[in-house]
């Protein structure tokens, strides 16, 4: 049963999208103790994404979970898409960002929580791709902000 008094997160996800115009993904453990996720998403692909804290504005959270997730530091972001993503375990309003400027070299760190990473091409990407990155991508594609529901 829906808990009426929940409040829905607020969530984003960052296409990095390097010179050959691919995208960053990262392969999330899939061990769900290590995964970390509040959608329960372990094992499948994600752009670097996470949770929007108080007091915190979208592009401060962008950058922060950039620089934690795989180490780069990001400029010129610009939001490009919004999304509700609802499962039995979460609902999240998703942001999506996406920057062509970043910095560094990446790195996963050591928490685990990541255990790949790759650039992958918009028209070829992984069949396990997780559900709110797949709609950001998506809407970037076909230049849409947000899908209305069917």
């Amino acid at each position: 049963a829906m808990d009426k008094n929940k409040m829905p997160g607020v969530g984003l996800g960052v296409m990095l999208i390097n010179k050959d115009g691919k995208v960053l993904l990262i392969l999330r453990n899939s061990n769900p103790k290590l995964a970390d996720s509040d959608m329960h998403l372990e094992g499948t692909w994600t752009l670097p994404a996470g949770k929007v804290r108080y007091g915190e504005t979208i592009y401060k959270a962008a950058k922060r979970k950039v620089k934690q997730e795989v180490n780069l530091d990001v400029n010129n972001l610009k939001i490009i898409s919004i999304n509700d993503d609802i499962n039995k375990y979460a609902h999240f309003l998703t942001i999506g960002l996406v920057s062509d400027s970043f910095t560094g070299e990446i790195d996963l760190g050591d928490t685990k929580e990541h255990v790949d990473y790759k650039f992958y091409d918009l028209d070829n990407l992984p069949e396990n791709l997780c559900e709110p990155s797949k709609v950001i991508i998506k809407n970037y594609k076909d230049n849409r902000i947000y899908k209305e529901s069917e």
